[in-house]
């Protein structure tokens, strides 16, 4: 934390390209690669390709279009493996500060006029906190206090794409991605997270995917704990109730067994000792907090099989001034778990909601205007991989320094920069 880098950005971020042109495939794409994230890193309010090529070859700005429009649309190149090297590459870099703490489930939207781009659809759009034209991808990050990594990232396909082939085959999507249901992508990218040895970290995700108990369950199958959002209608056993093996709750919710309660009917029938006053994060003007509540409970949903459902914290969080509890969160950590321990780990997952916003802002995730499968998850693979260099800068940021205006103006473009195919580089 304390090293100072003895190179520049400038050879820092050539080095870096450098990493990731290596397994680019053949010779002749490290050329646009290098151009396309100069392009991303560079200040700038828009970071689509056309005018990422005049900033990156005012010169020659046509040819240059046409060089980074077919790189990232058309290019056959790899995104497991692109976002594999800047795993081994950022990955160390976070762990420097601290380890992996979470693994954090989430999804982010990208408003979209017309119907012409791959899985467009009229459906939740976060960024706008209303249903609307967008398309969705779903994200799996690797985080600790310091930052966040995303490490495997797929666009959500609506049914009704995934069932009309002329629609696909025009956006090219590959034959073997069938419709899949949000959670159920999530649970993919547990599984495939898990398998790829990842520096464990306890599952977050908030309650659109949370209140999936199949996704719940697929993360205690893997062996991982998890801070799971949920709703206040969630039905759970009362506190104390013991249940015999195979004990299921009834097929209609409540019906005939009066010890399911909502999570509601539990935070709200809490003794006053109950709750706590704890602080778990200095914000930018003074310390975050609230009060909570927790309580060991099991939860009554019919996919726990024969096996009686296993206890777990239900954490409840009632702000000062509201008539009544606002959050509500499901989770598996060690029931000797310090209370503020529990709090720290739910609320970590701020730093997606954090780091998101500066994919979008700083590097222009949302910003293709392509409409093919490929070319969309081919940006969001360099956006991810430029928003990588510049968390692994951020310790050569000095405290007193702003931070996103000291990263970018490092990064102008270097002294001798030649973009690809330009007369003085022949």
């Amino acid at each position: 934390m304390g090293r100072r880098p003895t190179t520049t950005s400038d050879e820092r971020f050539a080095a870096y390209v450098e990493g990731l042109g290596s397994v680019i495939g053949h010779a002749d794409r490290v050329g646009p690669l290098r151009d396309y994230c100069v392009g991303l890193v560079m200040p700038g309010e828009r970071k689509s390709v056309e005018p990422m090529a005049a900033l990156t070859a005012p010169a020659r700005t046509a040819a240059q279009h046409q060089s980074l429009l077919h790189f990232v649309g058309q290019g056959p190149w790899s995104d497991a493996k692109v976002l594999a090297k800047v795993r081994e590459t950022v990955l160390p870099k976070i762990e420097r500060h601290g380890a992996i703490e979470a693994w954090i489930i989430d999804d982010t939207g990208f408003p979209k006029q017309g119907r012409h781009s791959v899985g467009v659809a009229r459906q939740y759009c976060g960024q706008l906190g209303k249903q609307d034209n967008c398309q969705v991808a779903v994200s799996l990050s690797l985080a600790n206090a310091h930052a966040s990594l995303p490490v495997a990232w797929r666009l959500y396909l609506p049914g009704e794409w995934a069932e009309d082939d002329a629609r696909r085959a025009k956006a090219g999507v590959p034959g073997d991605v069938v419709f899949k249901t949000k959670p159920r992508i999530a649970e993919d990218q547990l599984r495939w997270a898990c398998a790829a040895g990842l520096p464990r970290g306890v599952v977050l995700m908030d309650a659109g995917y949370g209140v999936d108990a199949k996704l719940r369950m697929a993360a205690s199958e893997l062996g991982l704990r998890y801070v799971a959002g949920i709703v206040p209608s969630t039905l759970v056993w009362e506190p104390g109730t013991e249940l015999e093996n195979g004990r299921r709750a009834p097929k209609k919710g409540r019906r005939g067994e009066s010890r399911i309660k909502s999570a509601k009917e539990i935070a709200l029938a809490l003794p006053a000792k109950a709750w706590r006053f704890i602080r778990w994060r200095e914000g930018t003007c003074e310390w975050l907090s609230s009060h909570f509540a927790r309580v060991r409970i099991r939860v009554a949903h019919r996919h726990a099989g024969a096996e009686t459902p296993p206890e777990e914290w239900l954490l409840v969080q009632w702000p000062q001034g509201e008539a009544e509890p606002t959050k509500y969160w499901l989770s598996t950590l060690p029931e000797n778990v310090p209370f503020n321990r529990l709090v720290d780990t739910t609320k970590l997952r701020w730093r997606i909601e954090r780091d998101y916003q500066e994919l979008k802002q700083e590097v222009g995730l949302g910003h293709y205007e392509g409409r093919g499968w490929r070319g969309f998850h081919h940006h969001a693979t360099l956006s991810i991989a430029a928003y990588g260099f510049l968390v692994s800068e951020r310790e050569t940021i000095p405290p007193s320094a702003p931070r996103r205006a000291a990263l970018l103006s490092a990064l102008a473009l270097p002294q001798g920069y030649r973009p690809t195919g330009s007369a003085a580089a022949a």
